[in-house]
């Protein structure tokens, strides 16, 4: 492990945990650089005058200063690897890296790739249209440019040239529009984009290189969504095949730098070079993903030789590689939140006292250090408190037992007799509510994690727990088939990309306003900020939203998720990566890296 690496890692005696599945599931007013540095003032590297050139900056990754800070710091977490110091890589082997659960598809139309593993997966085979650099701007990737109009209502994006899909189909202005209608139209894939999108026609073809997207409102940092899922682009005729062969959705075509080879799902799937790759060279031979639910087993694998990278949010595995010889790591808690979510939409949780009860019946302070280790920071909100939109006096509620005893027993008064339509008993027996908790497995962290909450939750609740694997469980979620669950979420690079977990456009039969709260006020906060040119305006808004949620008790936020990439010591390039223009991308990002200029040697 470097030295710079290992030094700052041992000072990472702070932060957050958890684990169990997340949106994609970032921003910061400190000088470091960290997965969430926007600055506020700037629409993504483009301007209403069309200007869109990005220019690179030498930022700090946050390691020379944790590593001279011995004690626990408020700074957030963000180490990565530095370049490397072997000028010659070496072309060939297989790069087989550890996954923290399988997904059900891979195709951005149609699949939930915002999960850890498939973001993870699809970061081998689809280029996106833009990518962050280090400190959070969205810049051109697939796209060469993006130009908004003087009220920021649309967007062109202009393509590059020759690029084409593995199959063949060339990337131009059509297929993008197809991804487009293909996302919209899709049950789950289409509520991200019925928050800002009239309706699939929404992408215009202008000509054979350029696509303008139409807005439902003013967006000024439009361009991050497209360092999304939104923004992975498909080989239209794959697509079109995949919805008469649904088993097309496990064989990805994209325009990335590995093609799909097989897929033995729960087992492995493999990527090979792709030598015609629009971005320059790539050196391994082939990618291999295994979904391994366990991170101790993930962490063994690697030690034994049989895995060359893992990545995890276990406090084990950070405690374990931070300090061992032999291998390389990477740690941010700059990403995603960790907290209990509630289903509002029925009983017990549709009534804001229970949802406050469970708060204050959450055992914050025993979580942190039997869970987390004392490894990750407590979370309150959905920012870090580095962030220019932090809310300094929002709290989280929690460890108050006697407040959620008392708040319980009004409930149980008035609605004890009505019906839990997830458990089919009475809301109230006993005295205490009646609820299911779902959480991912089998996984001994989320074991612990509910022996833990439900043994302190007995106090008000009786409460029946369900084990589901990781994306039935983000089914179950995203159908309301629930009453409270774990999940990590939030934590975007750019947070005007939150919104389409709040929203109430983004309710329906499947939604992803996952707790189904509507709140009219909120949204239009969120529209606010999005067209806000003025810093300060942008924070307000951003910092009131923040206070409506805590007040809406639909979050118990618990820790900001520490996600740790873990490498062979053979393992090179990982922070190499840089758009056609030299711009230097992020390296990691919440549980992605990305295999493009990997080497082993």
């Amino acid at each position: 492990m470097s030295t710079v690496c290992r030094a700052a890692a041992a000072a990472i005696t702070i932060a957050l945990l958890a684990g169990a599945c997340a949106g994609d599931d970032d921003d910061t007013a400190s000088p470091a650089a960290t997965a969430r540095a926007t600055d506020a003032t700037a629409p993504s590297a483009s301007t209403p005058s069309g200007d869109t050139t990005a220019t690179a900056t030498d930022t700090d990754t946050g390691a020379e200063r944790l590593a001279t800070s011995p004690a626990p710091t408020r700074d957030p977490i963000v180490v990565t690897l530095p370049p490397d110091t072997i000028p010659d890589p070496v072309t060939g082997g297989t790069f087989r890296f550890g996954l923290n659960a399988e997904v059900d598809g891979l195709n951005p139309t149609a699949s939930a790739l915002t999960a850890a593993a498939g973001v993870a997966m699809a970061a081998a085979v689809f280029d996106k249209l833009a990518e962050f650099t280090p400190d959070g701007v969205a810049v051109p990737y697939l796209a060469s440019a993006f130009t908004p109009n003087d009220d920021f209502t649309t967007w062109d994006v202009t393509l590059r040239e020759g690029v084409t899909f593995h199959d063949g189909t060339p990337l131009d202005a059509e297929a993008v529009r197809y991804n487009f209608a293909a996302q919209y139209d899709n049950a789950l894939v289409g509520l991200a984009l019925r928050t800002s999108y009239a309706g699939p026609d929404s992408a215009e073809v202008i000509d054979p290189l350029t696509v303008r997207f139409h807005l439902l409102e003013p967006n000024v940092y439009w361009p991050a969504v497209m360092a999304s899922q939104l923004g992975m682009m498909a080989s239209p005729t794959w697509v079109e095949a995949a919805k008469l062969d649904a088993t097309l959705h496990q064989r990805p075509v994209g325009t990335g730098p590995f093609t799909f080879v097989s897929r033995s799902e729960d087992s492995v799937t493999r990527f090979e070079r792709n030598p015609n790759w629009w971005n320059g060279s790539v050196y391994l031979d082939a990618v291999e993903f295994f979904p391994i639910t366990e991170a101790a087993t993930r962490g063994d694998l690697l030690r034994n030789g049989d895995l060359d990278g893992f990545h995890s949010v276990a406090p084990e595995s950070i405690l374990a590689f931070r300090d061992a010889s032999g291998f390389s790591a990477m740690f941010n808690d700059a990403s995603d939140e960790t907290f209990f979510m509630l289903n509002v939409t029925t009983p017990p949780f549709d009534d804001l006292r229970v949802r406050k009860a469970l708060a204050a019946a959450t055992p914050r302070r025993d979580y942190v250090t039997l869970i987390a280790q004392n490894v990750v920071r407590p979370a309150d909100q959905m920012f870090i408190p580095e962030s220019p939109y932090y809310h300094p006096d929002v709290r989280q509620l929690g460890d108050d037992p006697d407040q959620a005893a008392t708040l319980v027993a009004e409930y149980c008064a008035e609605r004890g007799t009505e019906t839990n339509p997830i458990t089919g008993t009475p809301t109230c027996t006993g005295g205490r509510v009646n609820f299911e908790y779902q959480h991912t497995g089998p996984e001994v962290l989320q074991t612990r994690i509910a022996d833990l909450v439900t043994d302190a939750w007995g106090v008000a609740f009786n409460v029946t727990r369900q084990e589901l694997l990781q994306d039935e469980h983000i089914q179950q979620t995203a159908f309301g088939q629930y009453n409270a669950v774990i999940w990590q979420g939030f934590g975007a690079v750019e947070p005007m990309t939150e919104g389409v977990w709040l929203s109430c456009r983004s309710i329906g039969g499947l939604s992803l306003n996952f707790p189904r709260d509507c709140n009219e006020d909120r949204d239009q906060l969120l529209l606010q900020a999005q067209a806000a040119t003025d810093r300060d305006a942008r924070i307000a808004a951003y910092q009131e939203m923040v206070q409506m949620i805590n007040d809406a008790y639909t979050y118990v936020f618990m820790t900001h998720t520490m996600w740790a990439q873990v490498f062979s010591d053979n393992v090179h390039g990982v922070c190499e990566r840089t758009t056609p223009e030299g711009i230097a991308l992020a390296c990691t990002q919440n549980s992605t890296i990305w295999p493009t200029t990997i080497w082993l040697g």
